[in-house]
C-alpha cells in the first residue's frame, strides 16, 4: 500500500514579508518523513481570505492530509479559522469546550480571558480539537485538514498531539556520498545509475570546498539494502 500524502499550507504575510524564517515546514517534514507521511507539496499564501480559501480546496481535494500553519491568533489579521470555515462551508463561532480550556489556562496564569483571546476558540461547526500544553489555545481538525498555530512551540506540541492518530506508511531513508568532482563530470554516469535503480531517488547537491568543486549525492528510498548497494555503487564510481 502506497504511503498517505499530506501537503503543508504556511500562512502569514510576515513569512512572505521575509520578517519571520519558517521553521514549521522543515519540522513536519523531518516528522513525516520518519512516519512515512510523503510530504508532496508546501504552499506559503499571505493573509489574504479568497487565497486561503482556494489553497485550501486544492490541497484538501489533492492529497490525503493537509496540515495549516499560522493566522489563528488573538489579533485582526489572523483570518485562518474563518477561511478554513469557508472552505468547508462551516458556520463558526466560539465554541465551549475551547472557551473551557483557554478560561482554565488563564485563569491559573492571573491573565484576563479577554475578547481578543476569546477569538482563539472560535472553532468552525464539525471541527475536532487539537490541544497543546504549550498555550491553551486550540488548534483543529475539520476533514483531512490539520489547523495549527504558526509560534513553532506551538505547533510541534499540536503536531506531536495529531501525529499518533494520523494513517502512516513506510519511512523514507537516506545515504549521502561525497563526490569530488563537478556536477557536469557525474551528470551523466549519475543518470544511468539512476535508471538501473529505478525504486530509488537520487539528488545532487553541489558544493564548493575551497579550490574543491564537488557534489553530495544523496539516494532515498525505503529499501536499506538497495540503498546501501547504489551508494557502494557511486563510491565506486566516482573513487
Amino acid at each position: 500500500m502506497p504511503n498517505p500524502t499530506a501537503a503543508m499550507l504556511v500562512i502569514g504575510d510576515e513569512i512572505l514579508s521575509g520578517r519571520t524564517r519558517d521553521a514549521n515546514l522543515h519540522h513536519l517534514a523531518q516528522q513525516f518523513t520518519a512516519a512515512g507521511i510523503d510530504l508532496a507539496e508546501a504552499r506559503v499564501v499571505a493573509d489574504d481570505h479568497d487565497t486561503i480559501v482556494a489553497a485550501v480546496n486544492a490541497l484538501r481535494a489533492r492529497y490525503d492530509i493537509v496540515v495549516t500553519s499560522g493566522g489563528i491568533g488573538p489579533t485582526h489579521d489572523d483570518i485562518t479559522a474563518d477561511a478554513i470555515a469557508a472552505a468547508f462551508g462551516a458556520d463558526i463561532d466560539v465554541r465551549e469546550d475551547a472557551r473551557a480550556l483557554m478560561a482554565a489556562h488563564y485563569a491559573q496564569t492571573g491573565r484576563e480571558l479577554n475578547e481578543a483571546r476569546l477569538r482563539m476558540a472560535r472553532i468552525p461547526d464539525g471541527a475536532e480539537l487539537i490541544e497543546n500544553e504549550v498555550s491553551a489555545a486550540p488548534g483543529f481538525i475539520l476533514g483531512n485538514v490539520y489547523v495549527m498555530a504558526g509560534v513553532p512551540s506551538v505547533f510541534n506540541a499540536m503536531l506531536a498531539r495529531v501525529l499518533p492518530t494520523l494513517n502512516t506508511g513506510t519511512p523514507l531513508l537516506s545515504a549521502s556520498v561525497r563526490v569530488e568532482r563537478a556536477e557536469g563530470d557525474i551528470a551523466g554516469p549519475l543518470r544511468d545509475l539512476a535508471k538501473e535503480y529505478g525504486d530509488l531517488a537520487f539528488g545532487s547537491y553541489p558544493f564548493r570546498d575551497g579550490d574543491v568543486y564537488g557534489a553530495n549525492v544523496v539516494v532515498r528510498g525505503t529499501d536499506k539494502a538497495r540503498i546501501d548497494s547504489a551508494t557502494a555503487r557511486l563510491s565506486e564510481m566516482f573513487a
